[in-house]
Parts: C-alpha cells; sequence; structure tokens
C-alpha cells in the first residue's frame, strides 16, 4: 500500500480542524471521461479517516476502475446528505456510493437512486431496513472482539473484579451496534463470572469526542475515580478519554481501547496511554467498492456477485445484503509499524518528540 497521507488523527475533534470544510470542495469531480459514479461521505468532526483515507483511496481505486468518481462529504448534515445525492442523482451518475450518517438518510437516498435505476452500494455502514444491493465494509463484529481481547490481554495480570467502563459509538450507528456485539461476544462472560464488573456501558451521540470525554468524566467521578480498564469505540473517543484521565493522573495505568490506527492514536499506544488500536486497511475497502461500482456500471451483475461473496443480515429489513467483509487486525506497540510501513500514517506523523526514541526501538523509520 504505497499511498503515505498526512492525516491529524481523531484524538478529539479539535484534532480535526485542518478538515473543516473540506466536504465542500469537489475535489475529486473529473472532467477527464469515464463513467460517472456518485461518492458521500458523512462528516469530518469525529474522524479523520473520511476525508485522509477514504477520498482519496476512493479516488484512486475508482478511476483505476475507469470510473469518473464525483466524491462529496456531507459533514454531518442530513439536509445536505440528502441535496448532494439529489445533485449526484439528477446529473445520471451511473452508480452511488453511499457511506450514510444515519439509517433514515442512507435508506432514503438509497431508495430515490435505485427509483432512477441507479444502483446503489452501502459503504461502510449498512443501511438497516435500506435497499442497496450490496455492502462493503470490514468485519465489525470482529473489530468488536479485538477491543474486547486487547482489553482482557491487558488486564491478564490484574486482580479479579476489575472495573471496566464501556464508551460506545452512535446508537444510530449499526457498525457501533456490531462493534459493541463484538466485545459482548469476549467481555460478557466475564462480567458474568466477576473476572471483570462492568460499571456503565454509554453509546455517545454522533461519535462526538468532546461529549465521550465529559460522559466518561462523569461516570468515572460517579464511582469514585476507580477505574481499571476502558473500552472505547474509536480513536477519537479513546483520545478524550485519556485527556480525562491524565486529569486525574491515572493515564498509562488504565488501559484504553481503540479503533482507526490514526497517528493520535497510534502515538497514544507508544506512550502507553492507549493500550491498543484496530487497523482497517482502508484502501482494500476502497478497491473492493471499486471493483464492485466497476461491475454494476457496466450491468455486469454477475461480476458484481463475484466481489460480494459475503453476507449481512440487516434485521430491519429482514434480508442478508450481498457484502465483501473485510478483515480488521490488533495493533499494541509491538506492531505499529504495520500502519506505518503500508502507508496509512507518515512515520513524521509519530516519531516525534521524545518518541523518537521509540520509533528507533521499534524499527520505525
Amino acid at each position: 500500500m504505497g499511498l503515505t497521507l498526512a492525516v491529524s488523527a481523531c484524538g478529539a475533534n479539535s484534532d480535526n480542524s485542518s478538515n473543516s470544510g473540506s466536504g465542500s470542495q469537489d475535489s475529486t469531480s473529473s472532467s477527464s471521461g469515464g463513467i460517472p459514479v456518485g461518492v458521500i461521505l458523512p462528516e469530518t468532526a469525529s474522524s479523520a479517516r473520511w476525508e485522509g483515507f477514504d477520498r482519496p483511496m476512493l479516488e484512486a481505486a475508482l478511476k483505476a476502475e475507469g470510473l469518473n468518481p464525483h466524491i462529496e462529504n456531507a459533514q454531518g448534515d442530513v439536509q445536505k446528505f440528502s441535496t448532494l445525492a439529489d445533485g449526484m442523482i439528477n446529473d445520471g451518475v451511473k452508480v452511488l456510493i453511499i457511506a450514510s450518517i444515519n439509517s433514515e438518510v442512507g435508506g432514503t437516498v438509497a431508495q430515490k437512486a435505485n427509483a432512477q435505476g441507479i444502483p446503489t452500494i452501502d459503504y461502510d455502514r449498512l443501511n438497516l431496513g435500506g435497499s442497496s444491493s450490496y455492502y462493503v465494509s470490514f468485519d465489525n463484529v470482529k473489530v468488536g472482539e479485538l477491543q474486547g481481547q486487547g482489553l482482557i490481554d491487558a488486564l491478564k495480570d490484574k486482580p479479579k473484579g476489575s472495573q471496566i467502563i464501556e464508551i460506545e459509538g452512535a446508537p444510530t450507528d449499526n457498525n457501533a451496534t456490531l462493534f459493541h456485539n463484538g466485545q459482548e461476544n469476549k467481555l460478557k462472560p466475564l462480567y458474568e463470572d466477576g473476572t471483570f464488573k462492568l460499571v456503565q456501558s454509554q453509546p455517545i451521540d454522533n461519535w462526538d469526542n468532546q461529549k465521550g470525554g465529559s460522559t466518561f468524566e462523569n461516570i468515572l467521578t460517579g464511582n469514585g475515580t476507580k477505574v481499571d480498564g476502558v473500552v472505547a469505540a474509536n480513536d477519537g473517543l479513546a483520545g478524550a478519554i485519556i485527556t480525562v484521565l491524565k486529569k486525574y493522573k491515572l493515564n498509562g495505568t488504565v488501559p484504553v481501547t481503540g479503533q482507526d490506527a490514526t497517528a493520535d492514536g497510534l502515538k497514544a499506544i507508544l506512550t502507553g496511554d492507549q493500550y491498543m488500536t484496530v487497523f482497517k486497511p482502508i484502501k482494500q475497502e476502497a478497491e473492493a467498492t471499486a471493483k464492485l461500482a466497476a461491475a454494476l456500471a457496466k450491468g455486469d451483475k454477475a461480476g458484481a456477485d463475484k466481489v460480494a461473496t459475503d453476507k449481512e443480515n440487516d434485521p430491519v429489513g429482514k434480508r442478508d445484503v450481498p457484502s465483501k467483509l473485510l478483515e480488521p487486525f490488533l495493533i499494541t506497540k509491538d506492531n505499529v509499524k504495520r500502519v506505518i510501513d503500508e502507508g496509512y500514517v507518515k512515520a513524521e506523523e509519530v516519531c516525534t518528540g521524545d518518541l523518537a526514541a521509540t520509533c528507533t526501538q521499534l524499527g520505525i523509520s
């Protein structure tokens, strides 16, 4: 994966200020020809991945398949998401790729596109009750299992009854539900046998990092500032939680999980403030989506079905959606190098200040 990206990570909302407004730029529209394909990304406030990783990787992958991508970002605005979709449908895109803000708007957009004969692909997030013919993402239950296992590994030498706080993603995001389901696969038996004690599990609307931090602090102080481990659903929430742990001088002693393998997340792992993250090779997701879109744009359903060989259950729509589900990977201090070697984060974004010596020890350059 030779693509290197200078991208601010999602340790807190302010970390993403460099992305503000980037969704309004039509930086990936092209007049070079090719079959027109629309892509709508959800936001930039909670995660740098959408503009830093997904946009350039989707653009490159779609162009490589002979398609002409038109990529926009709704900036977390449901009305803007719908308006962007209407514009792409009216402009005659042949396929619409939807990374939705929530299932309701994603399902509505898919229905409008399908009514005009435009096939839709749910990208990264499945729209429950929707009508998209295909879905491309990672095995999101496994993402949660990796988070749960990471916490178990980090606490293996701690006494019985270790107290756990869970700060989860948006309740309107099906992925957040799947992450939690995966975590439960690993952690619930340990809660039930008393190995761990669940203090509280709290979803956070809109994946809001600031709200995640304040919610965590309220739970922490309500528990007498006692906590032994924290499940944070992504690196953005982890960063906000670590800020609170620093305030109470608990950072570095309380393991925190994460997801997305952002630069800030990797730095926190190297300093010892975060125990693990989950690496999802988005380039693979973009390339699978592009192959699927190319087949659909040509009316080649058999070709599309060869890409989407998995199934994802939509319990609301009561259907199994043909899918491509990719493998996520557990990242701890010992293999941070992998994310950098594969070009998702630059070494100079991570190996700053006192971490330069740590990076040298780990062979990161």
